[in-house]
């Protein structure tokens, strides 16, 4: 008979100790495959284990302990090469690694060689996900609006990449981290925005995501301070993650920006985000690079978080810093989130006026039908809205978010006709 205990336990040591165990196993073995499937089949061992004798009191040591073993059990079996069998004799070691290069942290060093240039960006993404965030394939492939299959293939070709170039085996050097900085604070955002809004699964958010994406954007930082985009990611995160405690009502929907309580949100990190947007204010302002992607969304947020209430949300300098952002990161997501906030400057015609011309690229993204449902609502065009609402929930695999749509769908009033 199952413990509810013991499986939650085991989800929690998924989510906080799936990404330090492949690290750890990948930078040992060199081996992303080996990597995975030891850490997979330690999970399969402690679901029986933990059940029968109780939880350990390091799960994350066991856990680390019985995939090495694990790995070295595969090797064995598989007659590997000569320096394989020679580090499957070794006896296990948990100690932590000795720093050997400019990235000491595993977990770090594991998204840098996912994130090598020999790779395209969306198989980059998707072997952080896998690898570091945990996520199955099939929660990847909704992420990426892609068929299951497509996205396994995805990962396999990438991996493929990887053992064929021989690139799991050098320590990226400080050029590297330079050249592939941008790829990855690309990847840490995009594991950040499954956590935030998670693309599948039972839970809405996904703190272990968010956190982790935090946790990985501090030590980017740390590794390369002048480059204000890593700072302005960081405190993008942090100004979104505070608002986390608020985001979901206690029966499991959706709370959008307007109605939460902002009493909620947490204070230390808006503090500690606030000051990063200044710090790079006042960086640009003394002659440094012009503000980025990820430094003009973290001035928005910083805004939005500076407001004490909804009504007092200074939209115009909102609508200005989408502008800003238009400049160097013109995308329809772009454009979709700038009408939006136009909405409250300009009113709801207008801002439909610009979602519709930029609908096409978007017709599979949900926030794009979401948007024209409530801005056709605040017109009266019930029934249109109404079609809206059915494709955004059709679209959507985020539970909070579907319970806010079918209710916000419900509280219309009669079809109008249009």
């Amino acid at each position: 008979m199952s413990d509810p205990g013991v499986e939650a336990a085991i989800a929690r040591a998924h989510r906080e100790e799936w990404a330090r165990v492949v690290a750890g196993l990948a930078r040992r073995f060199g081996d992303l495959d080996l990597a995975e499937d030891a850490a997979a089949e330690a999970f399969v061992v402690a679901l029986e284990r933990w059940h029968r004798d109780g939880v350990p009191p390091q799960p994350g040591a066991w856990l680390t302990t019985t995939a090495t073993r694990k790995a070295i059990d595969r090797l064995r079996r598989e007659s590997r090469r000569e320096e394989k069998h020679e580090a499957a004799w070794m006896p296990v070691d948990d100690s932590p690694v000795e720093p050997t290069g400019p990235v000491d942290d595993d977990r770090l060093r594991l998204i840098f060689l996912c994130c090598h240039p020999a790779l395209a960006m969306e198989g980059r993404v998707a072997l952080t996900l896998r690898l570091l965030g945990g996520l199955t394939v099939a929660e990847i492939a909704r992420a990426f609006l892609v068929p299951e299959t497509t996205m396994a293939q995805r990962i396999t070709r990438a991996k493929a990449r990887i053992r064929a170039a021989d690139l799991p085996y050098r320590e990226p050097s400080s050029t590297d981290i330079r050249e592939r900085t941008d790829g990855v604070l690309a990847v840490i955002f995009l594991v950040f925005n499954e956590g935030y809004l998670a693309t599948g699964g039972a839970d809405p958010l996904r703190a272990d995501l968010t956190e982790e994406a935090i946790r990985l954007a501090r030590l980017l930082r740390a590794l390369v301070p002048e480059e204000g985009e890593a700072t302005g990611l960081l405190a993008l995160m942090l100004l979104t993650d505070a608002r986390r405690a608020a985001r979901v009502s206690d029966d499991g929907e959706l709370v959008t920006l307007d109605e939460q309580d902002r009493g909620a949100w947490d204070r230390a990190q808006i503090i500690e985000g606030h000051a990063l947007v200044r710090e790079r204010v006042a960086a640009v302002g003394a002659g440094g690079d012009p503000p980025g992607r990820y430094q003009l969304l973290a001035a928005i947020n910083a805004v939005h978080t500076h407001a004490p209430s909804a009504r007092d949300t200074d939209w115009t300098q909102i609508v200005a810093l989408y502008d800003r952002l238009l400049s160097v990161d013109p995308t329809p997501i772009v454009r979709l989130n700038r009408a939006i906030a136009v909405a409250e400057v300009d009113g709801p015609d207008v801002a439909l006026a610009e979602i519709d011309r930029i609908a096409e690229p978007l017709e599979e993204y949900h926030a794009l039908h979401a948007a024209r449902a409530d801005l056709l609502r605040r017109i009266g065009r019930s029934g249109e809205s109404r079609a809206a609402y059915d494709r955004a929930i059709a679209l959507t695999g985020n539970p909070a978010e579907r319970a806010y749509l079918l209710r916000r769908r419900s509280q219309l009033g009669g079809v109008d006709g249009t």
